[in-house]
């Protein structure tokens, strides 16, 4: 019985590789650096498989490395343990707010046309702009495809990380990511810190000149972002603290009660709630 099992299965396995053929084995994961640069031209043999053109990938690959500091940052991790006036205080909410204003008279031709098109107020785009950069000022200092093949490989998120590193390489082959760009400890990109996946679904040409370009462009970071929250429910016209209709969309954005409330607050005293 065990035998007619085992050959059954091995029979059965036959079979699958033979209807599959096109289904390539992945490359294998790890949790430390010592087969990263294997996995590496591994991966990049099955992406090119996958419609991402070799050049693409040697130009992106070219400057890759285990990233330490993104795993550091990976392991570290730890949930909102501050009260929301805490962590209020601790991000700066009045400096957001004070700067926030002024950025809204500045920008108030670009943020009246987003609202108009996307159907999102100044308040919450600046205050995402505020809280995750600091208006453009500090967009991160890890380098971008590092850190997300790091986590691609890496065997706790691999799936889903790997999804994120076909999205930079698709970003990267379109002329909307430079493989030398830099960014957040997880890949996060630009001015408002997108995901590359993000990028690609709800990334925008804000300022129109042909590309979606997160890092130089505000227009096109806020433009995005703006439509990342209409993709998350956004209602023209409705409002969005917490218990109003708006306020699932932010919570789409960040998954911390906290920063979702800092947002709505910051927002609301920025557009004079």
């Amino acid at each position: 019985m065990h035998k007619a099992k085992c050959a059954l299965a091995g029979f059965t396995a036959i079979l699958a590789s033979i209807a599959l053929p096109s289904m390539a084995s992945a490359a294998q994961c790890g949790n430390n650096a010592s087969g990263f640069d294997a996995w590496v031209q591994e991966f990049k043999q099955e992406a090119a498989g996958n419609g991402i053109n070799p050049s693409v990938l040697d130009k992106a690959f070219a400057n890759v490395s285990y990233a330490k500091a993104t795993i550091r940052a990976d392991r570290g991790q730890k949930s909102f343990k501050l009260s929301l006036s805490q962590f209020m205080q601790k991000r700066g909410g009045a400096a957001i707010i004070s700067r926030g204003k002024k950025m809204k008279a500045q920008n108030a031709a670009l943020l009246s046309k987003i609202e108009s098109r996307y159907g999102v107020p100044a308040g919450p785009l600046l205050a995402i702009w505020g809280m995750e950069t600091g208006f453009g000022g500090f967009l991160g200092k890890e380098h971008t495809l590092s850190a997300v093949a790091t986590l691609a490989y890496d065997c706790r998120r691999s799936a889903f990380f790997t999804d994120q590193l076909y999205a930079a390489l698709k970003l990267v082959q379109r002329g909307d990511l430079s493989p030398s760009a830099r960014g957040a400890a997880h890949g996060e990109i630009g001015q408002t810190q997108f995901l590359p996946a993000n990028v690609l679904k709800y990334g925008v040409d804000g300022d129109g000149n042909g590309h979606v370009d997160m890092v130089r462009s505000k227009a096109d970071a806020l433009a995005s972002t703006a439509n990342f929250l209409r993709g998350h429910g956004w209602s023209a016209g409705g409002g969005y603290q917490q218990g109003q209709g708006n306020f699932g969309a932010i919570q789409g954005w960040n998954a911390a009660s906290v920063y979702q409330q800092a947002i709505a607050i910051i927002g609301a005293e920025i557009d004079g709630g």
